[in-house]
């Protein structure tokens, strides 16, 4: 989210259409040039910078395809940012919502453009961070996901975002619905991982707003790397149990000794020296929470289930030509790797 890329090929935007959108609703618009680009990471909701001189904001606007049900819903992300943003300083300004699918095709929304640094996804690539500065920001991520579970969503006006009660119940019965419906290619562990599941279903903790995709690339970083600018992609915002929230974290934290299954399809900048194990995450968690977190081992292994789900959906799409994205064609394969990792997950505790 820190650089842009020339629009990739099918997923241009109207160019005329953005632009009378933009004079019609934003009086500070300059009469220069508009220029369109993409931001290049992430494989849900597309993200565009929109530039007119000095102005610039950005566009979200959802997948082209067939969607899951109520999945990239436009106006409510875009409602979850607008309620939060006054009480959670990590939220980047909305600006503007349109329903009108006349306009590009499909609802969208713009918000302020917040600079800063995204840590690169290659734990191979050099980089200068010393491991202190892995160490901070390891604790900003825990202290941000900390602050957020702490906040008053009912004060926020979010009470109406999600259904806390049976969430868990009802998260794991959607995402295996999910899989059935996208499933492409046989894979043998489904069926030892879905059992598992059911049949170490834990209680629900007490809800909590809860990100539903707090990973460290999903941050902007100040350039001292110093403190969190902002965290984005709030389109699974919810209700729900705290201990989802931060399993689907961990399952992205990976570590330098974790098995190729899962660092070859979920390269992450984590696996390194010097970042925080995730032991040492979920403890620090555990400490500024006073959460327990003894049944952590289930949470786990469903947040590596839902991301093989996740990537499945995004497999059948292009299988069905939806997206021209190469970097969807071989996730198949990723798809069976993390389904191998939850089955070791399931047998093995964090």
């Amino acid at each position: 989210m820190s650089h842009t890329i020339p629009v990739r090929k099918g997923e241009e935007l109207d160019y005329e259409a953005v632009r009378q959108f933009l004079v019609k609703n934003f009086e500070d618009i300059p009469n220069e040039h508009l220029e369109i680009q993409q931001f290049p990471a992430g494989k849900s909701n597309l993200t565009y910078v929109i530039r007119c001189g000095c102005w610039e904001a950005v566009l979200r606007r959802p997948p082209f395809g067939p969607l899951p049900p109520k999945a990239h819903d436009m106006k409510r992300e875009y409602e979850v940012i607008n309620k939060l943003y006054s009480g959670f300083p990590l939220v980047p300004k909305p600006y503007l919502y349109c329903s009108d699918e006349g306009v590009i095709g499909t609802p969208f929304y713009f918000m302020e453009r917040v600079k800063g640094i995204t840590l690169d996804d290659d734990p191979n690539k050099e980089n200068d961070l010393s491991v202190i500065d892995k160490q901070h920001i390891s604790y900003l991520m825990v202290d941000a996901i900390v602050d957020l579970h702490q906040v008053d969503y009912k004060k926020a006006g979010l009470e109406n975002i999600g259904y806390p009660n049976g969430f868990i119940e009802r998260q794991l019965k959607n995402w295996i619905t999910r899989y059935q419906k996208y499933k492409t290619d046989d894979i043998a562990v489904v069926d030892k991982v879905i059992n598992w599941l059911i049949n170490h279903l834990p209680h629900s903790h007490e809800a909590t707003l809860i990100h539903n995709d707090f990973k460290i690339n999903n941050v902007l970083l100040s350039d001292d790397l110093k403190q969190i600018n902002a965290i984005l992609d709030w389109e699974m915002a919810t209700i729900g149990d705290p201990l989802f929230d931060l399993g689907a974290t961990l399952s992205y934290w990976l570590e330098e000794n974790d098995s190729e299954l899962i660092k070859e399809s979920l390269i992450m900048p984590t696996a390194q020296k010097g970042f925080i194990s995730r032991r040492e995450f979920l403890e620090r968690y555990a400490k500024n929470t006073g959460r327990d977190v003894s049944s952590f081992q289930f949470y786990m292994t469903l947040a590596f289930f839902k991301i093989a789900v996740a990537v499945q959906q995004m497999y059948y799409r292009y299988t069905l030509g939806h997206t021209k994205d190469e970097r969807f064609a071989n996730l198949n394969s990723n798809v069976k790797n993390i389904m191998l990792y939850a089955e070791i997950q399931a047998n093995r505790k964090i």
